[in-house]
């Protein structure tokens, strides 16, 4: 029987970028973090699946060493009144999560959902083009 050892796995995929963070089961204390414009020289590649794999597998690697055995994964997307679907390299980060080692808990979706917040930018009749 194999002992766990758990974290979360936040991680927050937009259109223009790709972080995850690994915290223990509080969240209080932080054990690796990495984003995909920290592994990618170009700011137009930051967003991509690749970039994203690239950043868990450093994260998860940083996690192994530091005796993370398991992980529950919260996926958060920008939400509000932005967009309320997670960027493509949320997929991807759970792939390379679970391909460096790391046993998978449970999956949540943490995205905000307003009540009746702000007003969404564009004016009465939207963006005109």
């Amino acid at each position: 029987m194999k002992k766990y050892n758990w974290g979360i796995a936040h991680i927050f995929a937009s259109s223009n970028n790709t972080i995850i963070t690994i915290t223990d089961l509080t969240g209080a204390e932080t054990i690796a973090k990495c984003s995909g414009g920290m592994v990618m020289d170009t700011d137009s590649k930051q967003a991509s699946p690749y970039a994203a794999m690239a950043a868990a597998q450093r994260v998860a690697e940083e996690a192994v060493n530091k005796g993370i055995t398991g992980v529950h994964i919260r996926i958060r997307a920008p939400g509000g009144i932005k967009s309320k679907q997670p960027g493509a390299g949320a997929q991807a980060t759970i792939r390379a999560l679970t391909r460096a080692g790391l046993d998978i808990g449970k999956i949540e979706d943490v995205t905000p959902i307003p009540h009746d917040g702000t007003k969404s930018k564009g004016g009465k009749r939207g963006r005109r083009v």
